[in-house]
């Protein structure tokens, strides 16, 4: 699954990161901070019109665009509740981080052919990515 999640980081250039947060001891917030200064996030959080200056949407389908790949940094039955709906709007990747789905979420996005990192925290993966290089 890790090579599968450096794969998508070296291709991709657009996340969607729903269950991005302002509050610095938030996982959504250290993915997004993590993320925001290599690639294009796209904010996915209802509560809030903005964070750290980047415009926040309130659903996945208010995207303004199509992410490479959306990142769902929420609770398990959240995702679990989510990912149905995110397979049948399209969305072309779904990352699943450690903590935040369950193998049903797993399941539906196996089931349904759309390709799926689960397990395997973003974060951890770009730390990897850069070591692999020799710049981390």
């Amino acid at each position: 699954m890790m090579q599968e999640a450096l794969r998508t980081l070296k291709a991709a250039q657009t996340f969607a990161l729903l269950g991005a947060s302002a509050e610095p001891g938030k996982y959504g917030h250290k993915v997004f901070s993590t993320l925001k200064d290599r690639f294009r996030v796209l904010p996915v959080n209802p509560k809030r019109p903005e964070i750290e200056g980047t415009q926040c949407y309130a659903s996945y389908a208010a995207l303004p665009e199509k992410p490479d790949a959306v990142i769902l940094a929420l609770a398990p039955a959240v995702t679990e509740a989510l990912v149905p709906k995110l397979i049948a709007e399209g969305a072309p990747l779904l990352w699943l981080p450690p903590e935040c789905f369950t193998e049903a979420a797993v399941d539906a996005c196996k089931k349904a052919g759309t390709p799926v990192i689960y397990d395997v925290c973003p974060v951890a993966a770009l730390l990897t990515l850069d070591r692999l290089r020799g710049t981390g």
